[in-house]
C-alpha cells in the first residue's frame, strides 16, 4: 500500500497524527524524515514514547528516505511520512517524484511567521517553499484533522478557511 499521508508537521509524532490520523487510516508504521533526529538516540526514544507498539517508527535523514521510499511503498501495511518543516518536505519531494500529495497539518506560531490559518503560521520562506512544492506536481493542502476538509494552498497562503 503507498503511504497513505505525507505530512508537515513541526510536533512530528503526538497525539494529532498518532490518534487522530493514524487510528482512521490504519497505520502501522510512521517514517519520520529528519536530518538531526535521525542520528539522535534520545530523541528517537522521546518520540516512540508516543506510539503504540504495534506501529513502527523508521527515523531516517532525507537521503535514506529518498533511497528508501519504494520499500515503504511496497509495504502491505499503511504508513505515514512525516516532516517537522517545509524545507525537509521540499527536499524530499525533490528526490521522490512518487509523491503526489502533501499535507500541511501544524506549523505553529513563532516570531517571524504570519498567521494563515489556526493551525499554520508562515514565513515568507515557507510560503515560497510550499509553491515550490506544488511547482513539482504536489498537491498540496492543509488539514489538521481528517474530519475538517483539505485547504487549497492558495487559500491556505491567502488565509481562507
Amino acid at each position: 500500500m503507498p503511504i497513505a499521508l505525507h505530512r508537515i508537521d513541526d510536533r512530528l509524532i503526538h497525539g494529532q497524527v498518532v490518534v487522530g490520523w493514524g487510528q482512521p487510516l490504519a497505520v502501522r508504521f510512521i517514517v519520520l524524515v529528519d536530518d538531526d533526529v535521525a542520528s539522535s538516540e534520545w530523541e528517537q526514544e522521546l518520540y516512540r514514547m508516543g506510539v503504540p507498539p504495534d506501529v513502527d517508527v523508521f527515523f531516517l535523514s532525507v537521503a535514506d528516505a529518498a533511497s528508501q521510499y519504494v520499500r515503504f511503498t511496497s509495504d502491505a501495511r499503511t504508513g505515514i511520512l512525516l516532516t517537522g518543516d517545509v524545507s525537509t518536505m521540499l527536499q524530499l519531494v525533490g528526490r521522490v517524484p512518487q509523491i503526489k500529495t502533501v499535507n500541511v497539518g501544524g506549523i505553529h506560531h513563532r516570531t517571524d511567521r504570519t498567521q494563515k490559518l489556526r493551525y499554520v503560521f508562515l514565513t515568507a520562506d515557507e510560503e515560497r517553499g510550499l509553491r515550490a512544492i506544488a511547482s513539482h506536481d504536489v498537491e498540496v493542502t492543509a488539514q489538521d484533522v481528517p474530519a475538517t476538509r483539505p485547504i487549497a494552498l492558495d487559500d491556505v497562503i491567502r488565509g481562507e478557511e
